[in-house]
C-alpha cells in the first residue's frame, strides 16, 4: 500500500508539474490606472489570454510609475512585457540621458509601436512668427511638471532646434494649468504632448484663446532624431481643433511594447501575431488602441526589434529597416 501510495503521488507530482511548465505567466507593466497605458495593457492581457488558450498564455496588465519604473521591471524580470515611451526607451537603450545616463541596457527589444505621443508646441498667436517651434525662442514658455516625461522629450526637441531653458523663460505646468495661464496672459505657449485630439488644446482653442499649434519641419525633425531617433512625422487633420482649418504638421513619439532577449522568440511571435491578426478586437480596446495598425508598426521603434516580433514582421512582408533587425537574426545568417 505503501508502495503504491508513493507511487500515486509521484505521478500527481509529474502530473502538475507538467501542467505548471506549460502554462505561460505574463506580467504587462504599464502605467498609473488613470492613464492610457494601463487600459491597454490589461486590454492586450486579455487579448492573448483569450486567443492563446490552447498556448496556455495568461496574460495580466500591471499598474506601475510609467515607463521608467517599467524598465526596471524589465530588468527584474518582474514584468515580462512593458509599454514605454519611445524617449524614455530611446535614453535606457542608449544608456544616454535622464535616469540611465552611463547605464545602457543593451538586452531591450522592441515589439510594435501601438500609438502617437504627439507633439503640441502651443502658441499665442502674437507671438508667431515662423509658424514653426523655433517661434519659442524668448517667449515664457512651460516645458511641463518638472522630471515628468513632458518636460524630458520638451527639453531634447528644444535641442534639436539648438535651443535650452536659458534661451526661454522656463515655466513648469501641466496641461490645463499651461492653458488657463495662456488665457490669462500670463504666459505665452507651452508643449502639451498626448494622442489627439488633446482635450486641452480643445478646450484652447474652443474657448478663444488666440494660439495655435506650431509646426516641425523636415530639417527640425532630423536635427531632433539626430539626438535620439524616435520621433516621426504626423499631421494633425484640419478641422481637430475648432478654428485650425489647416494640416498641422507636426511629430510624434511612439508608445510602444517592448520586451527583453531573455523572452522566448516563439512566445514573442505568437504575441505580436495575436495583435495583428485580431485587429477589430484590439481597437475596442481603447479609442488610443484604434491607431494600432501594421502599417505603422515600426514607427519611431528606439530599439532592434525582439527576434519573434521580427519574424512576425518579415513574413507579413513590411521591410524593416537596418537599425530594428536585432542583432540575433545577423547572427543566425551567419
Amino acid at each position: 500500500m505503501k508502495k503504491a501510495l508513493l507511487l500515486i503521488l509521484a505521478a500527481l507530482s509529474l502530473l502538475l508539474s507538467g501542467c505548471i511548465e506549460r502554462r505561460e505567466f505574463i506580467t504587462i507593466a504599464t502605467a498609473s490606472a488613470g492613464g492610457t497605458y494601463y487600459p491597454i495593457g490589461v486590454g492586450l492581457g486579455n487579448l492573448w489570454t483569450e486567443i492563446l488558450t490552447e498556448e496556455k498564455v495568461k496574460a495580466t496588465g500591471q499598474s506601475s510609475a510609467g515607463s521608467v519604473e517599467n524598465i526596471q521591471l524589465l530588468k527584474n524580470g518582474e514584468a515580462k512585457v512593458a509599454i514605454l515611451q519611445g524617449l524614455i526607451g530611446a535614453q535606457a537603450y542608449e544608456g544616454r540621458g535622464g535616469n540611465f545616463e552611463g547605464r545602457p541596457y543593451k538586452e531591450l527589444r522592441s515589439i510594435s509601436m501601438l500609438w502617437s505621443n504627439v507633439e503640441h508646441f502651443v502658441l499665442m498667436e502674437k507671438e508667431i512668427t515662423t509658424g514653426t517651434i523655433s517661434d519659442i525662442d524668448t517667449k515664457s514658455f512651460s516645458v511641463g511638471p518638472q522630471a515628468s516625461g513632458t518636460e524630458q522629450s520638451t527639453l531634447v526637441i528644444m535641442e534639436g532646434i539648438g535651443l535650452t531653458k536659458k534661451n526661454i523663460k522656463p515655466e513648469y505646468l501641466g496641461y490645463d494649468d499651461t492653458i488657463s495661464a495662456m488665457r490669462d496672459g500670463r504666459l505665452d505657449g507651452g508643449s502639451l504632448p498626448a494622442g489627439i485630439p488633446v482635450s486641452s488644446v480643445m478646450d484652447m482653442t474652443a474657448s478663444g484663446v488666440k494660439a495655435s499649434v506650431l509646426d516641425v519641419t523636415d530639417e527640425q525633425l532630423d536635427s531632433i532624431n539626430s539626438i535620439f531617433n524616435t520621433w516621426f512625422r504626423f499631421v494633425i487633420p484640419a478641422g481637430t481643433y475648432t478654428g485650425i482649418d489647416k494640416e498641422i504638421n507636426t511629430i510624434a513619439q511612439p508608445n510602444f511594447l517592448a520586451t527583453t532577449t531573455e523572452i522566448d522568440e516563439e512566445l514573442v511571435y505568437k504575441l505580436t501575431k495575436t495583435i495583428y491578426e485580431n485587429l477589430d478586437k484590439v481597437h475596442q480596446i481603447h479609442n488610443s488602441a484604434k491607431e494600432i495598425q501594421l502599417e505603422s508598426a515600426l514607427n519611431g521603434l528606439p530599439a532592434p526589434l525582439h527576434i519573434g516580433a521580427y519574424k512576425y514582421f518579415v513574413e507579413a512582408g513590411l521591410e524593416v529597416p537596418e537599425h530594428l533587425i536585432p542583432p540575433e537574426a545577423n547572427e543566425a545568417k551567419k
